[in-house]
Order: structure tokens, then sequence, then C-alpha cells
């Protein structure tokens, strides 16, 4: 499903899309190698990576 979803979004529409599991572990988590090349391939491609590092916000107001 998610491989159809951004298969019709690649280049007509932009898409965010948030995780935390990092991309060098997609391979793994989606167990299926030729679709996670086809995933990647697609949403690496021309993308803009942000990636957020730092405490985590959750733990600091937990503190207080």
């Amino acid at each position: 499903d998610l491989l159809e979803l951004i298969d019709d979004r690649v280049g007509s529409r932009s898409t965010v899309i948030t995780s935390q599991l990092p991309v060098n572990a997609w391979h793994e988590y989606l167990a299926e190698p030729t679709l996670a090349d086809a995933i990647l391939d697609r949403v690496v491609h021309a993308s803009h990576r942000l990636v957020l590092r730092g405490e985590s916000l959750r733990k600091k107001g937990a503190a207080d």
C-alpha cells in the first residue's frame, strides 16, 4: 500500500513522511528487499531530509 501511495504521488505532489526509524533501517523493517528498494528509491531520490537530534522534550516536561 505504501509503495502504491508513493508511486501515485512521485513527481506530481508533495508528500511528508515522518518516522522515528532511520532510513538505513527501513530494509530490515520492511523485510522485503525489492519492495524496500522501490520505496526508498522514490522517497530518497528527490527528498529533503531533516534529522532531528537532542533530548526529548517529553523527558524535559516530565521532570518539571
